[in-house]
């Protein structure tokens, strides 16, 4: 005769079908990204919020809005080939200038680097208010310090660019030819990535649509 078990769950877990509903509202109702284990903490005890997850993302293949990894997150966002029709939807609050916008492209494909290898990379001297600027609209953070004298503060993005992009990891970024074809990028290379094309000063195009400005204070080195 079978021993009774002395511990027995307080209830079963829900069926795999609902806890893929609750999943479901979650990410729905949730403006940032959530990780798995943020599902699993609140949902019932017992459920399988990666299973859950699975199956959603599987169901909405090929819909309008579509269950997307953000890093080690996931979020319910409009189909990447949908984006056109959010397009007035869309408020742009702020313009980044040059300065900024090749600091952050720098950061986004030499993370994690330093202020000092920044500098190095674009030539000129980086202000504290473009630094700032990036910090405060949440598309870079602090990194890890490096290992070197004096310790220097390294800059890595974050989830919330990747969010902002619709990239899984930082892996995803374009190419130099994916910028080009997007009429994002003409004959001058993305900062710092190796590019043999040489800027005149007749070549005054802006990654990524930026206005021509520079960071006040910035000096050529």
């Amino acid at each position: 005769m079978a021993e009774p078990d002395l511990n027995p769950p307080l209830f079963d877990a829900p069926p795999l079908a609902d806890q893929e509903r609750m999943v479901e509202a979650i990410l729905f109702a949730s403006a940032e990204p959530v990780t798995v284990a943020e599902l699993n903490a609140r949902m019932p005890h017992g459920c399988d919020a990666a299973a859950a997850l699975d199956l959603l993302r599987k169901r909405y293949e090929g819909r309008g809005v579509t269950v997307m990894k953000v890093g080690e997150a996931w979020a319910m966002r409009t189909a990447s080939d949908l984006g056109y029709l959010m397009q007035r939807e869309v408020v742009e609050t702020r313009k980044l200038s040059r300065a900024a916008i090749e600091t952050l492209a720098i950061v986004a494909y030499h993370q994690p680097c330093t202020r000092a290898e920044i500098e190095e990379i674009r030539g000129v001297s980086v202000s504290r208010g473009t630094i700032d600027q990036l910090l405060e609209l949440e598309w870079i953070r602090f990194g890890r310090r490096r290992a070197t004298p004096g310790r220097p503060v390294t800059f890595v993005v974050t989830q919330g660019f990747l969010d902002h992009f619709g990239l899984e990891s930082a892996r995803d970024l374009p190419g130099l030819k994916d910028l080009r074809a997007a009429g994002l990028l003409e004959n001058r290379p993305v900062p710092g990535t190796g590019g043999d094309e040489v800027e005149t000063d007749d070549d005054q195009s802006d990654m990524f649509d930026g206005e021509g400005e520079t960071d006040e204070g910035e000096t050529d080195q």
